[in-house]
């Protein structure tokens, strides 16, 4: 069997660049918008059975990730609006663990979650297009974390989140159900 480390981290961890200029910002953009077609693609012939496959032992299945991005990506807009409206905001983290147990993340059902990210990323791809170099900057806390983290670093973070989740479907489709 693969490594564990690899197939939690198929693209590895997020390790920011020194300088993220404004190229890597747009490139990093362009991920974040093109997730949700890139996503349903992926998906959107998968039966019952495909969606319950897992891309780990130990890991969610394949309609797990789905619905924990929408939830994710919800939370992550409201961050970056807490850091444009207010001055270092401590951000609320949740548990992800436990929000893909719910049922709404059991759901086979796939397509509110696919039509919610695609209104999502067209409202939040809206809203990072407009941000200025000032607002790149402006910062919240995370306190999971214990750091401040920047607009402009979080928007890799998320285009990161994109590809991270993009691996592990194609890494549960691979698999054919063999880490279930």
């Amino acid at each position: 069997m693969q490594n564990l480390e690899k197939l939690k981290f198929p693209i590895g961890e997020f390790s920011p660049p020194i300088q993220i200029d404004a190229t890597t910002i747009t490139h990093w953009i362009t991920s974040i918008e093109a997730f949700p077609n890139r996503l349903e693609v992926l998906v959107k012939n998968l039966s019952i059975e495909q969606r319950n496959w897992k891309y780990r032992p130990e890991g969610w299945s394949i309609k797990q990730v789905v619905h924990h991005c929408a939830d994710s990506h919800m939370n992550s807009i409201i961050r970056f609006k807490l850091a444009l409206t207010e001055t270092n905001p401590n951000i609320r983290p949740y548990w992800e663990n436990r929000w893909a147990e719910l049922p709404d993340s059991l759901d086979n059902d796939l397509s509110s979650a696919l039509l919610l990210l695609k209104g999502l990323h067209q409202k939040w791809v809206f809203l990072l297009k407009a941000l200025s170099t000032q607002d790149l900057e402006r910062e919240f806390i995370h306190p999971e974390h214990d750091r401040r983290f920047s607009l402009k670093e979080n928007i890799g973070i998320y285009a990161w989140h994109c590809d991270h989740h993009l691996a592990h479907i194609e890494q549960a489709i691979k698999a054919k159900g063999a880490y279930n």
